[in-house]
């Protein structure tokens, strides 16, 4: 691991003060720790923030809620207004990682985390991520997890939060400070598609710290639930994950909120699926429908051409459950 300097400022203004292009930040650290053993991530300077003022999940006029960046994923899950306004939410944080690792790990480190990509791990082969510009051997490699929408030439890796799955099918809003002062990103922007830049991967800006997420009420979200298809129980990424909301009124879909994991190279919004499905009846074949219609632009590889089929499948029983 390259030496670097160990910053622990007092204040959030002073931690704003210390960014800069080779300077990372750490919540909890249990992705940067291990891309930095790995020689992936090579900064300067570390600017501890655990000890700043935000971990607290606080009201929003009108029902809804600001989410620190430090607050605990294992917090967030557990948090009794989470659960019954958002139950989404809590499942799909539930659903990732392992207890250990929830309780260290912050909302805003989840929403910063990088690719697991074996690709991008191993510097013997290509990746523009890595080192922009060398290639991809995902492409014509093992790319069974590998993403089938929003794909490019230069990359096809997934993105590999299942708390951001979440958090895009609930509208969700990322708040971001520099010393210029305070902007707010629409969740659904945050995350970049690969296309030329796979090295891209938010819309941060380099003396840019996330300091909370803010959710916006959403009467439909009581009715939700994460699904997440996966090789083993516990502690593996998603194949495919679906986080859905539904409100269903005499038969016909009122409201819809559907939003994928593990098959593209970002947190996917479905808004094909959402259109389909509102105004329609509330079946199984209209569910189908709804699934084929956001699934048709996808991109197959010999190794992952079975996710469309299950994702499908994972869109219309999680769908099929919230009507029950």
């Amino acid at each position: 691991m390259k030496p670097f300097a160990y910053v622990k400022p007092l204040d959030i203004d002073e931690a704003l003060r210390a960014a800069g292009p080779a300077v990372k930040f750490l919540g909890g650290g249990t992705n940067l720790v291990d891309l930095m053993r790995e020689g992936i991530e090579r900064p300067e300077t570390l600017v501890d923030l655990t000890g700043l003022p935000l971990d607290e999940v606080d009201e929003l006029p009108g029902g809804g809620l600001r989410i620190g960046a430090l607050v605990r994923n294992s917090a967030l899950a557990a948090d009794r207004r989470v659960r019954a306004r958002y139950p989404v939410l809590s499942q799909a944080v539930l659903a990732g990682a392992s207890p250990q690792l929830r309780n260290m790990a912050t909302v805003g480190g989840n929403l910063l985390q990088r690719t697991r990509c074996n690709y991008f791990y191993d510097q013997a082969h290509a990746c523009n991520k890595r080192e922009p510009g060398s290639g991809c051997a995902a492409l014509g490699g093992f790319n069974r997890g590998h993403a089938v929408l929003g794909v490019s030439e230069s990359c096809i890796a997934t993105h590999p939060s299942d708390m951001c799955v979440a958090l895009a099918a609930l509208d969700a809003t990322v708040e971001v400070r520099s010393v210029r002062g305070t902007r707010r990103i629409p969740l659904a922007d945050f995350h970049l598609l690969p296309g030329d830049t796979p090295q891209a991967e938010n819309a941060l800006a380099g003396d840019e710290l996330v300091t909370a997420v803010e959710l916006p009420p959403a009467p439909v979200a009581a009715n939700s639930r994460y699904r997440k298809v996966r090789d083993r129980a516990s502690y593996a990424f998603a194949l495919v994950s679906v986080a859905a909301a539904l409100e269903v009124r005499e038969g016909t879909v009122t409201a819809a909120r559907l939003a994928l994991g593990g098959v593209a190279t970002k947190p996917w919004r479905a808004h094909e699926a959402e259109r389909v499905l509102v105004g329609g009846p509330a079946t199984e074949e209209a569910f189908g429908r709804a699934a084929a219609a956001e699934l048709a632009p996808a991109t197959a590889r010999p190794g992952n051409a079975f996710k469309v089929d299950l994702a499908r499948a994972t869109i219309v029983a999680t769908l099929r459950e919230l009507h029950q």
